[in-house]
C-alpha cells in the first residue's frame, strides 16, 4: 500500500478547484510503463467562461524516485510523528486563449499580471506569432504558465491548502477573461 494517496488528493483538488469558482471539464491519468512516471491533467476555466474562450490546464507530475523517497521517510516514523517537509511535487497551471488577431503587449501583460500573481503565484508570460500566409497579419497566441510546488508531507497529512493559490488563479483567469474580447478583436 502506499503512504500517500495522490489520486484522492487530485479528487479533493478538483473539488476544490470547483469550491473556488472553476468548473471542472475533464481529467486524465497518464502512467509511463517504463519508468512509472506518472502525471495527472485536469481541464478548468472560470465558471462564467463555460462558453469559452479561455481554458485553464493543471498538471500534477509525479517522479516515483521522489514517492519512494517519501514513503522512505514515513516507514521510518513513529505513530504520533510528522514527516519531514522537504519533499514536494510541482502543480504547473497553464492558461490558454485561441490566437489573438490583436495580441497584448507581453511586457505590460507580465506586469499586471506580476501585481495579481504575486511571490505565491509566479507567472510566467509568453507568446508565438504566427503568420497563415505570408501576406497575413500574424495572430498571437499567448502562454501563461504558473508552477507552485505541493509539499508531499501536507499532502499526507491532510493539511496542504491551496485556496490563495486558486483564489489567484481565478483572478488572473477572470482579469484574461476581461481582455479577451479586445484581443480577439470582438470590440466594435
Amino acid at each position: 500500500m502506499a503512504a500517500i494517496d495522490l489520486p484522492s488528493f487530485v479528487a479533493d483538488l478538483k473539488d476544490h478547484a470547483a469550491d473556488h469558482g472553476f468548473h471542472v471539464h475533464d481529467e486524465r491519468h497518464f502512467v509511463e510503463t517504463y519508468s512509472m512516471r506518472q502525471a495527472w491533467e485536469v481541464d478548468v476555466h472560470p465558471e462564467e467562461a463555460c462558453g469559452g474562450p479561455l481554458d485553464l490546464h493543471l498538471a500534477l507530475e509525479i517522479e516515483p524516485r521522489v514517492v519512494l523517497a517519501f514513503e522512505d521517510l514515513v516507514a521510518d516514523l513513529g505513530d504520533e510523528d510528522e514527516p519531514e517537509d522537504r519533499l514536494s511535487v510541482n502543480l504547473t497551471f497553464t492558461w490558454s486563449l485561441p490566437p489573438l488577431p490583436k495580441g497584448p503587449d507581453l511586457l505590460v501583460l507580465a506586469t499586471e499580471l506580476a501585481g495579481i500573481g504575486g511571490t505565491g503565484l509566479p507567472l510566467e508570460v509568453s507568446a508565438i506569432d504566427s503568420y497563415a500566409r505570408v501576406t497575413d497579419a500574424p495572430e498571437r497566441s499567448l502562454n501563461i504558465v504558473a508552477t507552485v510546488p505541493v509539499s508531499l508531507a501536507q499532502v499526507f497529512m491532510g493539511t496542504e491548502n491551496l485556496c490563495d493559490t486558486l483564489e489567484r488563479c481565478l483572478t488572473v483567469s477572470r482579469y484574461l477573461l476581461d481582455r479577451a474580447p479586445f484581443w480577439l478583436d470582438e470590440v466594435g
